[in-house]
This record gives C-alpha cells, sequence and structure tokens, in this order.
C-alpha cells in the first residue's frame, strides 16, 4: 500500500512538472521530446512514466493532442481560436487543430460572427464516433472581422426617412455566405440612385442572429443592375482584381518594339529553320509555348519546349513587373480575359504566332523508351512558328483519320504521329510512378454578345490537350530538377499529402462502393489513389469518387522548398511554361537568365533566397482569388442558364446526401438540391452512417453515385442556387433489407428546414451547399477564352 501511494505521488508530480514545463515554455505546443529533454527524462524508464503522465493529462482534460502530434495547454476557458466559414443560413463551421472535423455552430450560437471572421470558439458538445456525430460549438468573442466588404442592390429611402432615420438606403449583400441580413447604408459618403450596384464599407456589426441590421457606407458604385455584365464585374470587385492599366504600365508596353531587332538574337540558339509549331484552343491569342518533336538516331526522342520569353521585355522593377506581381495570373471569367500583362505584349510581340520570328526560352530534352530524360539543355533561343495548329485539327488527325487535314498538313504529318507516340511513353511513366490523373469533366459556358448563357458544353480532352500536358510536364519537372540539383533558389509548385483525416473519410466512402483501399490514411501513395479512379472508370460512381477524391487533396501552391508533387507523384516540380498568364513562370524565367548569364555566387543566392519566400506567398494568394472569381463567374452563369429551363428534365448524379436533401450533379456539370421537403412521395429518413436517404414507407433508398432524374423548380440567380425534385423512376425499386437497416442505424435525423443541422465533415461534401464549393485541386475550371488541356498543375 505504502508503495502505491509513493507511485501515485510520483506521478502527480511528475504532471505538475510537466504542465510547470508547458507553461513556461516559450512554445504555444511541444513535442513529447521537447518535454523528455526539458525534464531531463531520457531513459528508457523514465521515458514511459513521462508518456503515460501525459496520456493522463489529456484524458484529464489538462492538455490537448494537436494534429502535429505535439500538445498543447487547454485553455481553462475551453474557448479556441479560428476561422468561421458562415452559410447564408446562418450556421457555419470553425476549424480548430485540435480537432479533426470542423466545429459545427447552429445558427443560434454564431455571437454575430460572419463568414471569414477569427473567432474564439467554446466546444459545446465533443464528437461521438460512435455515432458518426462531430463537434458542436458556439463562438465566444470575434477576434478579427474577415468581412469587411460587400455588394449589393441599392434601395434607396425617401427624403424624409434619410432625415429621420441618417441613412440612405439598404442592399442585401449578394451571395456572400450571409445570413437573411440588410446592410443599411449611412448618410455619408456616396449616395447611389436605385439600383445602382454598390461596394460597401461594413461600419457596424450588430447582432445578426437578432435580425438587426448591419450598417455600412458606399465607397463605389459599380454600376447599375441593367448594364450588360454587370454581375460579373461586381464579382471582379469582389476579388479586388486589378481591370485597368496603370498609364506608366502602358507607357512601357508602348515602347516595346512590334519586331525582333538584331540585338535581341545575340548570344541565343537560332531555331528559326526547325519545324516547330503551336497547338492551342481556336479562340487563343495568348500563344505562349511551342514544341517540336523528332526521333534520334539513337532511337530516343528529341522534344523541344519552347516558351516565349516574357523576362525579356518585362525587367525587374519595372512598372509592367510590379503590376504583373500585384495580379499574379491571367483571370478568365466567361466572355472576357483580364490579362496579367498589357495586349501590346501578351497578344503581340510575346504571343507566338505563326510566321514570325520570336524569343523564346527552350528546354530541349533527350527521351528514353521508359520516359527518362537523359540529357537537356535550358538556353535564351530565337523561333519561328511553322504552324498554328488547334486542339480539334489535331484530335481530327490522330483520332479520326481527317484526311483532308492530313494533305493540309502533310509536311508535320510525321511528328504529329511522333507526338503522340512520345505522349504515350511520357503518360505510361508517369502512370508507372503514380500520378493521379484528375481527368475531370470542365465545363464549357457559351454565351450571347449580350453575356447571356446560351448553352452549357463538355470540353473534350483528346490527344492534342492531352499531348501538350505531357510535353509542358516534362518541361517543368526538367527544369525544376536542373536547379534543385544545383541548389539555385527558385519558385516551386508544391502539392503536400492529403490531410489524414479526409483522406480517411475518403477510404471509408470508396469501401461503401466494394473498393478496399490496402492502406491506411497515413501511408497512402498517389498510385494507390490512381488504382481506385481506374476500378470505377465508367461506372456511375466514376465521377462522384473523383470529385471527392480532389476535394480530399491539399491545395497546390507556390514555395521555395521543393517537397515535391503529391497529385503528379514528381520530387521536382515548377511552373515554367505560361509566363504570359502565370507570374511565378516569369519569375523562373527570369531566374534562368540570372544564373546563366549574371551570377551563380552565394551572393546571388542568398539575394534571391531573400526575394522568392514574399513572392511564392503572393503568387499563391492572386491564385487563389483567381481561381474562387473563375469559379464563381461559373456558377452565376450555370444558374442563369438554368433559369431558361425550368420545367424541364435532365438526367444527373447523386453527389451528396444530408439532412436538408440531395445534391444533384447533371451531364453538363450544373449542380443542384432536391431539398427534403420536395420529397413528398414518402417520408424520407437520413441514414448519416451510410449516406443514405431511406423512404420510411416504401423502403426506397437514394445514395451517392445513384443515376436519377429530375426536373429543375427554380434558380436564384443572385445566390447561384439551383433547386430540382425527382421525377420517378418506375424501374426503381425498394430496396426491403435496408427498412430493417434503417432501424439500426443511429445518428438519423429528419431534415425538416434548408438549414440542415449536424457538423460539417460527415459526409463526403463537407459543408458543401448548392453548388458553391467546388474541387480544391489543382486544375481550375477553364473559361471560354481559356485553353483546355493546360490545367493548374
Amino acid at each position: 500500500m505504502g508503495l502505491e501511494k509513493e507511485t501515485e505521488s510520483a506521478k502527480r508530480e511528475l504532471k505538475k512538472q510537466i504542465l510547470a514545463f508547458m507553461t513556461e515554455s516559450s512554445e504555444d505546443a511541444v513535442e513529447v521530446n521537447e518535454i523528455s529533454e526539458g525534464l531531463d527524462r531520457s531513459g528508457s524508464k523514465a521515458f514511459t512514466e513521462l508518456v503515460q503522465a501525459i496520456a493522463e493529462l489529456e484524458r484529464e482534460d489538462k492538455l490537448v493532442l494537436l494534429q502535429s502530434g505535439k500538445f498543447k495547454l487547454k485553455d481553462a476557458s475551453t474557448a479556441m481560436q479560428g476561422r468561421f466559414s458562415g452559410t447564408d443560413r446562418g450556421f457555419g463551421f470553425v476549424t480548430l487543430e485540435e480537432y479533426e472535423s470542423d466545429i459545427f455552430i447552429p445558427p443560434s450560437e454564431t455571437h454575430s460572427a460572419l463568414n471569414g471572421d477569427i473567432v474564439k470558439v467554446e466546444v459545446t458538445q465533443d464528437a461521438i464516433p460512435a455515432k458518426d456525430k462531430g463537434p458542436a460549438g458556439k463562438v465566444v468573442e470575434i477576434i478579427e472581422r474577415g468581412t469587411t466588404v460587400v455588394f449589393g442592390e441599392f434601395q434607396p429611402y425617401s427624403d424624409d426617412e434619410v432625415a429621420e432615420m441618417g441613412l440612405y438606403g439598404f442592399i442585401t449583400p449578394h451571395n456572400q455566405k450571409l445570413p437573411n441580413v440588410l446592410v443599411q447604408i449611412e448618410a455619408k459618403g456616396i449616395r447611389p440612385v436605385e439600383g445602382s450596384i454598390v461596394q460597401v464599407e461594413l461600419t457596424e456589426y450588430s447582432d445578426t442572429t437578432a435580425g438587426t441590421d448591419l450598417k455600412g457606407i458606399v465607397t463605389n458604385t459599380i454600376g447599375h443592375k441593367d448594364e450588360p455584365g454587370i454581375e460579373i464585374l461586381t464579382i471582379v470587385h469582389k476579388y479586388d482584381i486589378p481591370t485597368e492599366f496603370s498609364e506608366d504600365v502602358l507607357k512601357e508596353a508602348e515602347a516595346v518594339p512590334d519586331k525582333i531587332s538584331e540585338e535581341d538574337t545575340k548570344g541565343r540558339k537560332d531555331l528559326r529553320n526547325e519545324p516547330i509549331i503551336t497547338i492551342d484552343g481556336a479562340d487563343a491569342k495568348d500563344l505562349d509555348d511551342a514544341i517540336q518533336v523528332k526521333k534520334l538516331d539513337n532511337g530516343h526522342y528529341y522534344l523541344g519546349v519552347h516558351i516565349a520569353d516574357v523576362s525579356h521585355y518585362v525587367t525587374e522593377d519595372s512598372a509592367m513587373d510590379l503590376e504583373a506581381n500585384e495580379r499574379g495570373t491571367s483571370v478568365y471569367l466567361t466572355d472576357r480575359v483580364i490579362p496579367m500583362l498589357p495586349q501590346r505584349l501578351s497578344n503581340g510581340i510575346c504571343s507566338l504566332h505563326p510566321h514570325v520570328d520570336r524569343l523564346t526560352l527552350s528546354c530541349e530534352m533527350e527521351i528514353d523508351a521508359n520516359g527518362d530524360v537523359v540529357d537537356y539543355s535550358i538556353s535564351p533561343t530565337i523561333i519561328n512558328n511553322h504552324h498554328r495548329m488547334t486542339y480539334t485539327a489535331v484530335n481530327e488527325i490522330l483520332m479520326e483519320d481527317n484526311q483532308d487535314l492530313k494533305e493540309e498538313y502533310s509536311d508535320i504529318l510525321g511528328m504529329l504521329e511522333q507526338m503522340r507516340d512520345l505522349h504515350n511513353t511520357l503518360e505510361k511513366k508517369r502512370v508507372r510512378r503514380g500520378s493521379i490523373d484528375f481527368d475531370t469533366r470542365e465545363a464549357k459556358i457559351q454565351v450571347d454578345p449580350q453575356g447571356i448563357p446560351v448553352d452549357i458544353l463538355l470540353r473534350d480532352r483528346g490527344v492534342g490537350e492531352r499531348l501538350i500536358e505531357s510535353f509542358m510536364l516534362a518541361a517543368n519537372e526538367t527544369v525544376s530538377e536542373h536547379f534543385a540539383n544545383q541548389q539555385l533558389p527558385i519558385l516551386y509548385r508544391i502539392h503536400d499529402r492529403p490531410d489524414e483525416g479526409k483522406m480517411q473519410r475518403f477510404i471509408e466512402f470508396v469501401s461503401s462502393f466494394g473498393i478496399d483501399v490496402k492502406a491506411t490514411k497515413e501511408s497512402i501513395t498517389p498510385k494507390l489513389l490512381q488504382d481506385v479512379l481506374d476500378k470505377v472508370h465508367g461506372k456511375p460512381e466514376e465521377g462522384v469518387i473523383g470529385m471527392l477524391l480532389l476535394r480530399s487533396m491539399q491545395q497546390a501552391k507556390y514555395d521555395v522548398v521543393p517537397i515535391g508533387h503529391y497529385g503528379l507523384a514528381a520530387d521536382y516540380y515548377s511552373h515554367f511554361t505560361s509566363p504570359i498568364r502565370r507570374y511565378p513562370d516569369l519569375i523562373l524565367h527570369r531566374l534562368v537568365h540570372y544564373y546563366n548569364e549574371v551570377d551563380k555566387s552565394q551572393t546571388a543566392k542568398n539575394l534571391w533566397a531573400a526575394k522568392l519566400p514574399d513572392i511564392a506567398e503572393s503568387s499563391s494568394i492572386t491564385e487563389r482569388r483567381a481561381v474562387s472569381a473563375e469559379r464563381e463567374t461559373d456558377e452565376l452563369k450555370k444558374s442563369e442558364y438554368m433559369l431558361s429551363k425550368i420545367g424541364e428534365t435532365f438526367k444527373g448524379v447523386i453527389t451528396s446526401v444530408t439532412n436538408f436533401g440531395m445534391f444533384v450533379q447533371l451531364e453538363n456539370t450544373v449542380e443542384g438540391l432536391v431539398h427534403i421537403s420536395n420529397m413528398t412521395d414518402d417520408y424520407y429518413e437520413f441514414n448519416e452512417r451510410d449516406m443514405l436517404m431511406i423512404g420510411q414507407r416504401t423502403g426506397m433508398v437514394f445514395r451517392i453515385g445513384e443515376r436519377v432524374e429530375v426536373k429543375v423548380i427554380g434558380s436564384d440567380t443572385d445566390n447561384y442556387k439551383i433547386d430540382f425534385e425527382l421525377v420517378a423512376d418506375e424501374s426503381k425499386k425498394p430496396e426491403k433489407s435496408k427498412q430493417n437497416d434503417k432501424k439500426k442505424s443511429k445518428g438519423r435525423s429528419r431534415g425538416g428546414n434548408k438549414g440542415g443541422k449536424g457538423p460539417r465533415g460527415k459526409h463526403p461534401a463537407k459543408g458543401k451547399k448548392h453548388g458553391r464549393d467546388k474541387p480544391k485541386g489543382d486544375a481550375k475550371g477553364q473559361g471560354k477564352k481559356k485553353k483546355p488541356g493546360k490545367k493548374r498543375k
């Protein structure tokens, strides 16, 4: 008994020491090894006792184990800090490092938090894994406001009301994931006319949950609601995307010559007589990559990838360079493009138009039968594009055996066939090493001259698009590895391993389709994930599983540390091939010139090592901004298009099942909600464990990946929401076995309101609302003028 007391006393003392050490530590969170070293408990027995004491402290709710594997002290108030993701239905979620699932915040507990706010949240209900329920909580404090500007249509008050209330009028915010509140416009600043679309700076954040309005001041009038294209212009302003070039930028652009001078050719390899061609979309104007392929005497392939040398014209710290850095990327918005560079460059001297001389940077590679690059050179060149080919023409030649086109391009027919063969070799190599092929469907929205959508077409990625992708990937990897091997600082395109929590949910989800993934969430490889996609190829669930896998991936970004690209299974990867429309590519070109022509010393390395992190961060931010604007524009146009289809029926696939209904994606990629209130043929219950909607009377079951027919019953173009109802399918038979299953299932709920309940993250679409969330992978949805086949990798 005395020994037990001594043991307990020693354990209590050890726990006090651990808490004291962590309290005094300068770090917010520490690893077990750091505690071990700090308390000098490095022996086997001492270390075991330490781990046991830490485990007890965690069970006692005094320590928290983070996803990083570190421990931190649990705040006495149990309030933790995170970012609030709001919804237009009033509820939201907070992402915390301490929790695998996001914290669900019901409408009554948001503390007036708005989408994007940094908040302190208190967990009021822990997760219940047995019932597949995530944690819930309440916001206790707003730390920092994330929504400071809103947009909407101005509705004025009368002069008497203005005098009485001190308010000009009000707006209802457009599609900003805000609850249904008004923003009252203070009688200060700009006084717009009725129907103006305005930008409002928020000045007062009232209790939105109690129905109290926000207040703000109009800072900009974007245009009138009846002006063509005003909706897209509003999105551009919402994301603060620059649209006009300054006078200094335009002046610099005008000073750039229209033609190549003899001086420009000095020090460049002359490739003007080589049969170099471009392959792009028919409507592309900024042609920044050209290619050549030929078979060498030793049986290897020669691949030349020749990229417009934009850095020759856009010099460091010039007005054009600073503007390009601020924009980061060109933005493609269905019926328009907002270029990174002035059109005099992007569509002029930098664009690789046919039959004119152009300055380029070339990555010339020798590739063996296995697809390995066995030799290469990276150098400044000058080329002359012999043919401006389109994807359509190349596909008709190589896939459809179009004899007229074969005759028209007889001088390069052999090279086109060799390009196809080399592409197949490179693709097989990527498959062997485990690259994931997200061959997602991309929609092309066709609009009339007034910007009204008239059709939504699916882009076909034929061999033309795919071979260009293969060649650009090869060049990007080769250039990236070239500089990594020399330890010269550059910008890398990185893609980290998937989040373990999301990957665990993905593994569990695909198991319901009979797919056994023989790996853990920690050890799963890109090759195993590609195997999953291969197994569902051509099946109804293919699109849903591909979409969910894309959402389970981390977001690719730019960085100075080459951690590799998980999705491509590449050790080194950079963006080199699109300097007209991406700033990181322009920077890489500048570095090619600098390291080859100026300096490679340690001083040079230090210089660029100091500059590049900021460029990487700003480039990642501007890319995300562009992707968000492009997606929102697509959603806007899809909702406008479906407004004209109300009453029509379409075939689609169930992409998500929630307690308030089912999301269905049509064959044209439009997605809408079948709300449970519109499923009137039975009383349906949501089986949360298996992600099913089950009819209580008939036993009818609806599940993710199932094909259904729906009728369009509504389309909200302000919030981009589309509503469907199911069309009765006489061939669908009730699943009698499920009637018993639903009685056994736990965690069910009847979604009687549009808000729905329950923590985000409990179903594969994780927080999906009316098509607002799109895949977070690296490929972006392409607009009308975008180049199909050239995805963000």
